[in-house]
């Protein structure tokens, strides 16, 4: 059990941190930061190919332009937006020059609807379709900062500017830790652009869209766009060690890192007396993989002594694959805090366990395809209160609804009795009558 002791030192902490807010001071501090405006940059396909007649019976450059409209009346005032173009001004055959033909056509920033509308009005179906370079442009428009960044990528086919891939122009812009996320729409799309599509999508945590309507276009942009304005977790990049003493400390948050085929990444996380560690990891196939793979996520002391582990393994059925676990440290019965103030309550924390996490797979891929850079790795850290006693039954994943599975378990089996006897009492009533 927790002690009086320790419950009195976090009354004293919390009178103390009162106190402290009554005071008047220049500058008020831990006030939360200001949030930076999120980013996003719309990426649209002007190629020759934009001229065919198949969505709604108007053209795809029509239709396009119809959704810009209606996205750019609905776009959220907090969001700062911007228009690249790819394939609008070059109509020749120089493959060199078509390859280079993409450009911003409205700068990231506060949103002018009147500009926008009339910059996207003068675009017609021109050239190329060079989808790697305007991605690279596009991440180009938004670095800097820690605002959210969003690309949402529209075009109707595949990229026409090989060897430069699209899919690994993601996986690069994934690499830099910035956490943009490129989101895709296809229109009227056949297989290999579907498959191109999904893939540049899925390297950057984001989603592909089928579209055959304007509506849709419209709709899902408009969606897209929205949920850049409220994201619920912005991930902070890390990098583990080879090793657990040259493990980053990592406090409860969500974290990105990337890990090669085959390597072990390492990180730290100091665990108080009376706190529940609890961690999950993902690792997303962001590539093509062989069947039969694992992840392996595991606890151990800074002396190598492992405490829990985690496991799981996939079959080629799924694009990511996750394992968690927990880790319990009883309360320290060396707390012993007499009232103070707020710096002597400091002082009288027993000290933290550092817990090195070891996070590793067993990803392999075909000779084709491209190891670097590694697999994406998210790793979720938690610290909460925990069980009263080491002993308690929630370090087992049970939580404190034990007793209530007791119950049920004895009431099954009084009831079995109850049954079998008034069974056996009948049989007999019935053979002597």
């Amino acid at each position: 059990m927790i002690t009086k002791r320790r419950w009195a030192a976090r009354v004293c902490i919390l009178l103390a941190a009162l106190g402290a807010g009554l005071v008047p001071a220049t500058a008020v501090a831990g006030e939360p930061a200001v949030k930076e405006a999120p980013k996003v940059e719309l990426v649209l396909d002007v190629s020759g190919s934009m001229r065919a007649r198949d969505i709604d019976g108007q053209s795809r450059m029509t239709a396009a332009k119809q959704a810009f409209n209606e996205v750019l009346d609905a776009v959220p005032e907090e969001v700062r937006l911007g228009i690249r173009t790819l394939g609008a001004d070059y109509p020749g055959d120089d493959r060199k020059r078509g390859c280079k033909d993409t450009r911003q056509l409205y700068p990231v920033g506060p949103l002018d609807r009147t500009e926008a509308k009339t910059a996207v009005a003068t675009l017609a179906p021109t050239g190329w379709t060079p989808i790697g370079p305007a991605l690279l442009g596009a991440a180009e428009d938004l670095k800097g900062g820690t605002a959210t960044k969003r690309i949402v990528l529209i075009t109707d086919g595949e990229d026409t500017c090989a060897p430069l891939d699209p899919c690994q122009v993601a996986r690069d812009i994934a690499a830099q830790g910035i956490h943009l996320v490129i989101d895709t729409l296809g229109l009227v799309p056949d297989a290999k652009t579907r498959q191109q599509l999904t893939c540049i999508a899925e390297a950057t945590g984001g989603t592909y869209t089928t579209v055959q309507h304007t509506d849709e276009l419209s709709g899902r942009v408009r969606q897209l766009v929205k949920r850049a304005a409220d994201p619920v977790v912005t991930p902070v990049a890390t990098q583990g060690a080879g090793g657990c003493a040259d493990a980053p400390e990592l406090k409860a948050g969500l974290y990105t890192d990337r890990a090669a085929f085959g390597q072990h990444r390492w990180y730290k996380v100091p665990v108080l007396p009376g706190q529940e560690l609890r961690a999950s990891v993902t690792v997303s196939a962001d590539r093509a993989v062989n069947d039969d793979y694992g992840v392996l996520l595991r606890a151990v002391t800074v002396h190598g002594r492992e405490i829990v582990r985690g496991s799981e393994a996939g079959n080629g059925r799924t694009d990511a694959i996750s394992t968690g676990l927990r880790y319990p440290k009883a309360p320290s019965d060396d707390y012993d805090f007499e009232p103070g103030d707020a710096d002597d309550a400091t002082e009288a924390r027993p000290a933290a366990e550092s817990v090195c996490l070891e996070v590793s797979s067993s990803f392999a891929a075909p000779p084709s395809v491209k190891t670097t850079p590694g697999m994406p790795v998210e790793l979720t850290v938690d610290l909460v209160d925990g069980p009263d006693e080491a002993s308690d039954v929630a370090s087992f994943g049970l939580g404190r609804g034990w007793w209530l599975l007791g119950v049920l378990v004895l009431a099954g089996l009084l009831a079995g009795l109850v049954w079998g006897w008034v069974s056996r009492w009948r049989i007999a009533v019935w053979r002597t009558n």
